[in-house]
């Protein structure tokens, strides 16, 4: 088997373990690596996916302590008109906590999940149990992770589906 054949064989099967096991192709990352460190979910870890998903899953139980510790003083974080850009902690759970208060459980589903160096990208199905119904919202997450905490934030989605 010649050794372009066989780069080609390691760089399908290696990029599996991004998605779960779909082939997306594509360059492994420098820091490939059997077991990936954002597969931990240690907040101890710096890694910005990991950051970034320990603090979804904070926010998810509305653990708003918890999420904010991930989240620099300084964090800039905007969403879709009407709500525009808020800044640090105090201003994220200012808008936060007004909008999940119907809520009654969450859940965040990472569809998709794309990271190069401190930014990074969660396709999400962010998805909220109201009392007599659940409410499903496609967004689009970008996140810029420095020393350890989330220093921008801005979701996507389209206010209609509301």
């Amino acid at each position: 088997m010649s050794v372009l054949i066989m780069k080609r064989l390691l760089l399908w099967e290696s990029v599996s373990w991004i998605d779960g096991g779909s082939r997306l192709g594509g360059p492994i990352p420098e820091r490939f690596d059997a077991s990936p460190s954002w597969k931990k979910e240690s907040p101890v870890n710096s890694e910005p996916i990991v950051i970034v998903k320990a603090f979804m899953k904070a926010m998810e139980s509305l653990d708003y302590d918890r999420a904010l510790r991930f989240v620099a003083a300084g964090c800039e974080y905007t969403n879709p008109p009407p709500i525009g850009t808020v800044y640090g902690p105090e201003g994220i759970r200012a808008v936060l906590e007004p909008f999940f208060a119907p809520t009654l459980e969450n859940e965040f589903r990472i569809l998709r999940e794309s990271y190069s160096g401190r930014t990074v990208f969660l396709e999400r199905l962010d998805r909220h149990r109201l009392k007599d119904r659940w409410v499903e919202l496609p967004v689009t997450g970008v996140f810029e992770v420095n020393e350890g905490q989330i220093v921008f934030w801005r979701d996507y989605f389209d206010a209609a589906t509301i």
